[in-house]
């Protein structure tokens, strides 16, 4: 029987050798899941722990070694306090996404009490959607929203679906707007956006990690990286209810230019950025309608 500790020390070894940074970690979430019961992020907390695969850890530690994103070979990623199930090819949440959620979370909180409608556009796994709908379900004021979901990649949308399926979401593919009900028109409170933003000529430069395991078309934003995002400007206003907020991830560099295209589309805009999670936002407004 191998001693666990052991086990343990051989894992970390191995992935700093790999050079992942957080090896430790890293190790522990392994090993979890290579010895809990069940698989995924639906693990009950309470789970008796059963002794440790040694050849399903192997395989997971195998996966990390030549570079598949941990979140890849765990199938979820820790995302605002969840575990968002994550598939093979289908981008991963970042932190600096949870800024995005969290001035999501603070627009909701103006919308007048009742059933608010909340997108997800270019949800990719789902992430910024469920977050943002898990906490409004935890604020006994606010209740439920009614949520949607888009994505034109099918993989995303299968992954999507598995994610808000149990709050009652609907995940819809194809290409940005054109995914959506029409019956949305002039109803969505709250549109919450991570488009690629990668400048083409970037992408070389992104980690393996992102290169290698994520879908092109989740990470590209063209020439100049906002390509999407004057896409989205264009058709928004169409979309957003009276006061409706959109919040779009950017770039430091891309802000101002992501900002003047939502702007040109007739809507109120502030970039916010947080420090900590090096992120940034373009917040933009709909107009009220005449009373």
């Amino acid at each position: 029987m191998t001693d666990d500790g052991e086990l343990r020390s051989s894992v970390v070894t191995t992935l700093r050798v790999a050079g992942c940074v957080f090896a430790e970690e890293e190790a522990d979430l392994l090993l979890e899941s290579a010895g809990s019961v069940g698989a995924g992020p639906e693990w009950p907390s309470t789970a008796r722990p059963r002794p440790v695969d040694v050849a399903l850890l192997a395989e997971l530690v195998e996966r990390r070694r030549r570079g598949v994103p941990l979140e890849h070979v765990l199938g979820w990623a820790a995302f605002c306090g969840l575990r968002v199930r994550v598939e093979p090819q289908v981008f991963v949440p970042r932190r600096r996404t949870e800024f995005l959620v969290r001035l999501g979370v603070a627009a909701l909180d103006a919308v007048p009490a009742g059933r608010a409608v909340v997108v997800d556009l270019c949800c990719g796994s789902g992430a910024v959607g469920l977050a943002v709908a898990a906490a409004a379900t935890r604020a006994a004021a606010r209740g439920p929203v009614e949520l949607h979901a888009a994505d034109i990649d099918p993989a995303a949308v299968l992954c999507a679906r598995r994610n808000l399926d149990p709050l009652g979401g609907r995940v819809w593919q194809g290409d940005l707007f054109a995914a959506l009900p029409r019956e949305l028109r002039g109803r969505v409170d709250l549109l919450a956006v991570n488009a690629p933003y990668v400048p083409t000529s970037a992408i070389a430069l992104m980690p393996p990690e992102a290169r290698d395991h994520e879908p092109l078309w989740a990470l590209d934003g063209g020439s100049e990286g906002v390509d999407l995002q004057r896409r989205i400007a264009a058709d928004a206003p169409g979309w957003l209810s009276p006061g409706g907020v959109l919040l779009i991830e950017t770039s430091s560099s891309q802000a101002q230019v992501t900002a003047a295209a939502f702007a040109a589309a007739g809507l109120e805009t502030l970039v916010e950025h947080d420090d900590e999670l090096e992120a940034t936002v373009v917040r933009a407004v709909a107009g009220q309608a005449a009373g």
